[in-house]
């Protein structure tokens, strides 16, 4: 994230905020709100904060929600009032229990140039954190160009994803700044009259608040009475996002288990991925121990709120890692809650058919099943701009430009890796072709020559996975190997 830039846009935004200003009523969505969420009424102000565990016995749903709050302009342009509004925000009010929060807009295209900075209150204790920065920079997390979740007329632009914990009052400031502002920042003071002039902000902005719930899979139906149809697409969505799994854990697991090198090559024969000759049968297979992966199940997916079915790719011929710019201010207990939030903001939010990445990993180096169809399976992603055909995202949770990613975290990629890139009987550590399908770095059509394991910013100009993290990437290309028996 970009520092804050000192210039005549900071100070008018800055000056805004100043400005006495009394919390409205809260603003309803434009969107369709489930009705379990909208039975919950919003606090006042200066409403006492209640405890979770009072909290989640008082309301009627526990499989989470998401209040979604259009932004108001903060200040305009006395000489053309007319004039698109470039600081927009919310002033401090009480909302609804949330966790994670991010900043949408209608246009997927549409690149929101500037700063976004949240504070919230904590529940229980009412103590208002300092502001925390937003990262803007997300649009490379998507499904490719001319996908049919690309074009489903549901996505929209999108921040990335901020971890917060259990909130319950919310401020909001979102700055435009124009591209050449850094540069002025950086050189000679020349005058504000030599600043370019700021873009003007995505339309429909909107702040999106989301309360990942209790275990939603614990849960069926708690978003409120529904149909008996309803209810029963939910839990075959259940038992279908289980049964693709059935080669490796009973149905219904809540983790896949670990297995030693010996019971892996076992599998790998079982499972023939790709169909094996006889020649790579007879062969000793260069994969990794299976290590332990917690399901879908296991961290509580909703599975009424992705589209039905799976979709796949050829192969896995590559692995980008990621970080999700979510924030490092978690504990591993809060996981399974937080990937609830960051799956509920891709679709409910994005407007995506799932959660993107196809695993995530946690700081203590456990690792999680992500979109759903298998983790032994090519499942097509939704995690890198232009090259999610035959390979697999894989997301280490928190942000990790000036942070150091855990060796438990490098650990689990490097394992992870061993595994899922031997069933296919790529090497770690070697060069391997994707062909683009457009990003703002390899046009359309175009071979292009990657790592095996690849970060983010190989495939896309942006900061993903982290410079830190990206650092770290040679290291688990060799871990990998090593699981390998390479």
């Amino acid at each position: 994230m970009r520092g804050f830039l000192v210039s005549s846009i900071g100070v008018t935004c800055a000056a805004a905020l100043a400005l006495p200003l009394t919390p409205p009523a809260l603003a309803a969505t434009a969107r369709p709100v489930p009705a379990a969420e909208a039975a919950r009424p919003a606090p006042h102000a200066g409403t006492p904060a209640t405890t979770p565990t009072g909290r989640r016995t008082a309301e009627p749903s526990v499989a989470g929600s998401t209040q979604s709050l259009p932004l108001e302009p903060l200040t305009r342009d006395r000489a053309t009032p007319s004039a698109p509004a470039t600081e927009q925000g919310l002033p401090r009010r009480a909302v609804r229990h949330f966790s994670l929060v991010g900043v949408v807009w209608d246009d997927p295209d549409a690149e929101l140039h500037g700063r976004v900075q949240v504070r919230t209150r904590t529940a229980g204790t009412g103590t208002w954190s300092g502001w925390q920065d937003v990262e803007t920079h997300n649009a490379d997390h998507a499904a490719d160009p001319d996908t049919p979740e690309r074009a489903s007329g549901r996505v929209r632009g999108a921040t990335a994803p901020l971890w917060v914990g259990d909130s319950d009052g919310v401020e909001l400031r979102v700055c435009s700044e124009s591209d050449g502002s850094a540069a002025d920042a950086a050189g000679p003071a020349s005058g504000a009259r030599n600043l370019p002039a700021a873009p003007p902000l995505p339309s429909g902005l909107r702040l999106e608040l989301v309360d990942p719930g209790e275990d939603d899979a614990a849960a069926p139906g708690a978003e409120g009475p529904r149909a008996a149809d309803a209810l029963n697409a939910e839990n075959s969505a259940v038992t279908e996002a289980s049964a693709v799994n059935a080669d490796l854990a009973p149905l219904g697991a809540t983790e896949i288990g670990a297995l030693s090198r010996a019971e892996t090559e076992q599998e790998y024969l079982a499972l023939d991925v790709g169909g094996l000759t006889e020649r790579q049968r007879q062969a000793k297979p260069y994969v990794g121990p299976r290590p332990g992966i917690v399901t879908r199940r296991g961290w509580g997916a909703n599975e009424g709120l992705r589209e039905s079915g799976f979709r796949y790719t050829k192969k896995v011929k590559a692995a980008f890692v990621h970080h999700t710019a979510s924030g490092n201010n978690y504990r591993c207990s809060q996981v399974p809650s937080l990937i609830r939030s960051i799956y509920r903001y891709h679709v409910k939010s994005m407007g995506w058919r799932d959660i993107g990445y196809n695993f995530l990993i946690d700081k203590c180096g456990k690792i999680y099943e992500g979109r759903a169809g298998g983790v032994a399976k090519p499942v097509l992603g939704a995690h890198t701009l232009g090259f999610n055909s035959n390979s697999m995202g894989i997301a280490v949770l928190g942000s990790y430009g000036a942070t150091k990613p855990s060796k438990s975290a490098v650990k689990a990629v490097a394992r992870l890796t061993a595994w899922k890139l031997g069933l296919y009987r790529v090497n770690p550590k070697g060069k391997t072709y994707l062909k683009s399908a457009g990003s703002n770095l390899h046009r359309k059509g175009k071979k292009v020559r990657l790592n095996v394991i690849s970060g983010h910013r190989d495939g896309f100009k942006t900061e993903c996975p982290g410079r830190k993290l990206y650092g770290k990437l040679g290291s688990a290309r060799s871990q990998a190997a090593r699981y390998q028996g390479r």
